[in-house]
């Protein structure tokens, strides 16, 4: 199967260096030059909790120097999206599914609004924890289930053929009929772990050990579960903290993306993560006080990125 996949960062460079193991054809299209010249001549490594290899594969800066594709993934963060969806629908075959894996809520939508909501599937995946080392190498720290499913619902034959394209390279996969309380079921985790880390520096497991962090990463956990509840998502628990607690004990080493992105100084999926869940809760009347205020702090932390 020739794949692109749209965004090969961290997770990206994971999905992209084993499913080019399971023998497909794969494109990486990313905007990090050096990272695409060191996949070119050198390949990508991937080290981690599928072991370390460097493999072969097509690296590109300009999407369109794919063509025909059977398969897109878009791995790109929120704010890249848009844009990725029209590379999507410019470089596969007229009947290819678009795959998009994105933290937090809202970037199948953004995808529906170019392509139509028939050709996507939505993936979730958890327990990863991936980072970059460097140009041409990623790191990752778990390998737990992918979860897929259309974004229309059903369990289609093409759903069947992606989930056995993905078994190929070594990945656990379970497909959903409903694929939207995923979604949610990971929001949940992201929203306790992604800002309370992003805001205090610590880790997973730094914030389940602090009395002050876990607080507050266990009050986003309850608000988002709330907001769910109210949007009629039917969660297949019915105590939120431990459901995230349980979630953290598996990779408590691991730093959320969004404390990456405030390491490196840069902006953050704010809006899509612990964001999501004021905006979703205001539709129904449910106050978000925790979440609405880590927002605010995590974007007053940013104004000063890039300042003197």
């Amino acid at each position: 199967m020739k794949i692109a996949i749209l965004g090969v960062g961290a997770m990206g460079s994971v999905y992209a260096a084993l499913l080019a193991s399971g023998g497909h054809d794969v494109w990486a299209v990313d905007v990090w030059q050096d990272h695409v010249d060191t996949i070119n001549s050198k390949g990508l490594r991937v080290e981690g909790a599928s072991g370390d290899r460097t493999v072969k594969l097509k690296a590109t800066v300009n999407a369109r120097d794919v063509k025909d594709a059977d398969l897109v993934i878009i791995a790109t963060k929120d704010d890249g999206v848009t844009a990725a969806a029209h590379d999507a629908l410019a470089i596969s075959k007229s009947d290819a599914p678009i795959l998009t894996i994105q933290n937090g809520l809202g970037s199948a939508d953004k995808v529906a609004e170019v392509v139509g909501s028939k050709r996507i599937m939505m993936g979730v995946v958890g327990g990863f924890g991936a980072s970059m080392k460097g140009p041409g190498h990623a790191h990752h720290n778990g390998m737990e289930f992918v979860r897929l499913g259309e974004m229309n619902g059903g369990l289609t034959d093409r759903l069947e053929k992606v989930k056995t394209t993905w078994e190929s390279g070594g990945f656990k996969v379970l497909t959903f009929d409903d694929i939207h309380k995923m979604v949610w079921e990971k929001l949940l985790c992201n929203c306790t772990y992604s800002g309370p880390c992003a805001m205090t520096g610590l880790r997973v497991g730094e914030i389940q050990a602090s009395p002050q962090g876990w607080s507050i990463a266990a009050a986003c956990a309850t608000e988002a579960f709330h907001v769910a509840r109210a949007k009629g998502i039917k969660l297949d628990f019915n105590d939120p903290v431990r459901y995230v607690w349980d979630f953290g004990q598996k990779i408590p080493g691991s730093r959320p993306s969004m404390l990456l992105d405030h390491l490196a100084g840069r902006k953050a999926e704010i809006d899509n993560i612990n964001g999501a869940v004021p905006r979703e809760g205001a539709k129904f009347g449910i106050a978000t006080p925790v979440n609405s205020t880590v927002v605010a702090l995590l974007k007053a932390k940013e104004s000063g990125f890039g300042k003197a």
